[in-house]
């Protein structure tokens, strides 16, 4: 591999392995195919990359699923080749579909369930009520922005304001 593909590889590797929506090795095989020239098979990126072939073909299949890296048919070879997807609003579209949106749900749902049970308690007049109300805004809003930018559609920035007061107005 060359230096430019290692540079971008091993940064992008070390990017996704604090990020928690991609692998270290997984955002490594996105940067060697985006910077590859042709498709390349399985043992070519496992040969690049120095891993087994069985670790790459796992990894893959997450790259595949998430639109980064797709297969390629290369004529006169039997064996599946993929390259790197350019079309990063379309991959980024399906990580904030599929990833952070189903993170953002799930605390609108505890919220919603902390509600409830604070309905049936003294405990929820209040501070708890108020921050409760705050959560559900906040995440509220970034399930909407979330939608709006799954949908190709801007997100007005005056929906901001709307959670702004609820956060300051306890001050």
């Amino acid at each position: 591999m060359d230096r430019i593909t290692s540079t971008l590889a091993d940064g992008l590797g070390a990017a996704a392995a604090a990020s928690g929506i991609l692998s270290q090795q997984q955002a490594r095989i996105f940067g060697l195919l985006y910077l590859s020239a042709r498709p390349l098979s399985l043992d070519e990126i496992a040969g690049e990359l120095s891993q087994s072939k069985s670790n790459v073909s796992l990894n893959i299949r997450v790259l595949v699923e998430w639109h980064l890296v797709r297969r390629r048919p290369v004529a006169g070879s039997r064996r599946d080749h993929y390259e790197a997807a350019t079309d990063f609003f379309r991959a980024m579209q399906e990580i904030f579909e599929r990833r952070f949106r189903w993170t953002v749900r799930q605390v609108l749902a505890a919220v919603a369930e902390a509600r409830a049970a604070a309905a049936d308690s003294r405990r929820a007049a209040g501070e708890v009520d108020e921050r409760l109300a705050r959560l559900e805004a906040f995440f509220g809003l970034i399930d909407a922005g979330i939608g709006a930018f799954v949908r190709g559609e801007a997100f007005p920035a005056e929906k901001l304001r709307n959670v702004i007061p609820l956060a300051t107005r306890r001050r």
